[in-house]
Parts: structure tokens; sequence; C-alpha cells
């Protein structure tokens, strides 16, 4: 991406002459492209589905198809095996990717905090308060591998436990995921909203964790922590940089558009099946979930170290690792789209 200044500002100068957009000033080398997600209902996630019911995406000159895997470490399976393009999935794939010497970067943040709740079936919490006691009992997550996975493993290790010591069975998003906990297939859930609200609402289990806000999430990880952002293999970005722009253009602008919104407006713009049945409950849960979207779409370097911190303590394969944090996300593309161009 061998851009000079005098370049792009000659460009921009062109375009505005020309009464054109920015964005619509280059064309795309890839305009139809393949997103994998993980659980697309989930409010993880709901920056993706802000641009695409918003028509983001379109007005960028791009046709995006989006592949829902279910889970994020299936998404990334997707992602290294060829079969998509880019993913929006966790941050932390980014670093376990660059680990094993797979460049794989994000280019824009969707979540600051990781919106997770780990919580216990009701008839279990009496006895079950704190992640120190969950040796031995079923975890529900999307899927292993997954975020959701982590996070719970995560507080394991920190309360003294093996990361082992738990069975983490996928329950996947949305209304598999009810219904796990409520059959009592799981003892421990850790998911997401509108999963934990609707859960919560119905009585069904106890919060014990809770990373939907700052303050939850400073608790376990001691910081921010970067969540959901797109992610992509870097040389697609070198090879397609307007493309990727335009991809990051289109977050950029969701992300901007729910720092406003209304939870109201947000469930009128989503499916209805996403509302799990329950639209009252669908607009609590947006409301717990405003805090945890990136306002900047760009994590800081203190946010970075936190989640790598964490694998850090978590993996055996990474506690010797020494990951250049900053190959991780190229922060360029953010604040061009910040910037409008």
């Amino acid at each position: 991406m061998a851009f000079t200044r005098r370049t792009a500002l000659a460009a921009l100068a062109l375009a505005t002459a020309l009464g054109i957009s920015p964005a619509f000033a280059q064309t795309a080398e890839k305009p139809k492209l393949t997103l994998g997600v993980g659980g697309k209902p989930l409010l993880y996630y709901l920056p993706l589905t802000v641009a695409e019911k918003k028509g983001f995406f379109k007005e960028q000159g791009l046709d995006v198809e989006i592949n829902d895997f279910g889970g994020g470490a299936k998404s990334l399976q997707a992602l290294v095996g060829g079969s998509v393009d880019v993913v929006t999935g966790a941050y932390e794939h980014t670093i376990r990717m660059q680990a094993k010497g797979q460049d794989i970067r994000a280019v824009v943040e969707l979540g600051r905090f990781p919106g997770i709740v780990i919580a216990v079936r009701k008839d279990l919490a009496g006895k079950v308060k704190s992640a120190a006691d969950f040796k031995g009992l079923k975890i529900g997550v999307t899927a292993p591998g997954s975020s959701t996975a982590l996070t719970a493993q995560y507080a394991m290790v920190k309360a003294g436990l093996k990361a082992s010591d738990a069975p983490i069975i996928g329950v996947g998003g949305g209304a598999s995921a009810v219904a796990a906990m409520k059959q009592g297939q799981v003892d421990l859930i850790s998911h997401l909203d509108p999963v934990i609200s609707k859960l919560e609402a119905d009585g069904d289990v106890s919060a014990l964790i809770d990373t939907r806000t700052e303050a939850g999430t400073k608790a376990l990880f001691g910081g921010a922590n970067p969540a959901a952002v797109l992610y992509l293999k870097n040389d697609f970005a070198e090879k397609n940089p307007v493309t990727t722009q335009k991809l990051v253009n289109a977050f950029v602008k969701a992300l901007k558009w729910l720092e406003t919104a209304k939870p109201e407006e947000v469930a009128d713009l989503v499916p209805a099946e996403y509302h799990l049945g329950d639209k009252p409950l669908y607009l609590r849960s947006v409301k717990n979930s405003l805090e945890s979207y990136s306002r900047t779409g760009i994590s800081s370097p203190e946010a970075m170290k936190s989640m790598y911190d964490a694998l850090k303590l978590l993996d055996p394969e990474l506690t010797n690792s020494n990951v250049d944090l900053s190959k991780t996300f190229i922060e360029t593309f953010a604040k061009k789209a910040a910037a409008g161009s």
C-alpha cells in the first residue's frame, strides 16, 4: 500500500472537485466477498447486522455474503481454509494465529468489552459462588475454542483451577443455547446477549461474571479487553486495500450509528427472530450491551496487552510466546474511516 501523502491528497482533491464522495473515489478490487461470523444474532456481532441492514456495505459498493458458522472458532477455520475472505470474530484469534506464524490481523474493533456473562443454573446457585467452584460442572459455550469458552477457562485458571477442570460444551447461539440451559444439558453458561438476558428474565440462571460493562471487564481482566473485530489475512489487505477500506468504512459508520441509537431502533432493525420471541427483553439486552461497542474502531495497546496477558495465563502454548502485538491490528483503515476518507 505504497500511497504517498501527496498522491492521497491529490486524489482527495480531485474527488472533491468532481463532487464524488471519497468513499466512492476508488473501485474495490474485490466488490463481491464472503464474510464469516460465529453467531450473528448475538449482540456481540450487532455492528455487522447494523452495517448489513442499514445498507452501509452497499453504500460502499460492496456485495457481502455473510456465512454464519455458529461459533468463532469455526469462522476462523473458514478463513484459514479459504472459504471466506474476512471474519467478524474475537480479537484473541489474531494473537493465536500470529503465535503460529500465520499473519492474520484485525482492521477495526467492534467491541471494546467482551460482553460475555458467565451464569450458573438457578438450582446450583447456592453452592456455585465463583469460578473456583466450576470444577466438574458442564459449561455451555457458543463453540469450543471460541471467546465464550476462553473466557470461562480464563476465569477458572485465575481462580486457581485448570482450564481442563470443567467440560466445555458447544451449545451454539440464540435459541439453541437457551434450550440447552433450560433442559439441564449444562450447569453453567458462558454466553452473550440476548441469550443471557433471556435466561435471567426467565429465572433460569444467576450471573457470576459480567463483562458487558467496563467495571465487570476490569474485575475479570484488570482492564479493557478487545472483543469482536473484523480480521483477515494480511495479504488480503495488501492485495485489496480499497476493498478493506470500504469494509472498515461500513463498520465504522455502524459503530457511529450505534453510539446514538435507541434500543427500539436496534430492535426494529434486526430480524425478528433475533428477539427470541420476546421483544421487550431484547430491548433490555440492547440497553445492557450498548456500552460495550467500540467508540473509535481502534483497540488501545493497553487493551491488546490485557488480552495477550490473559491468553498467556490460560494457554501453555502461549506462555513463552513473543507476539508483536502491533502486527495483530492494522489501525490505519479505521483512522481513515473516522476521518471520512
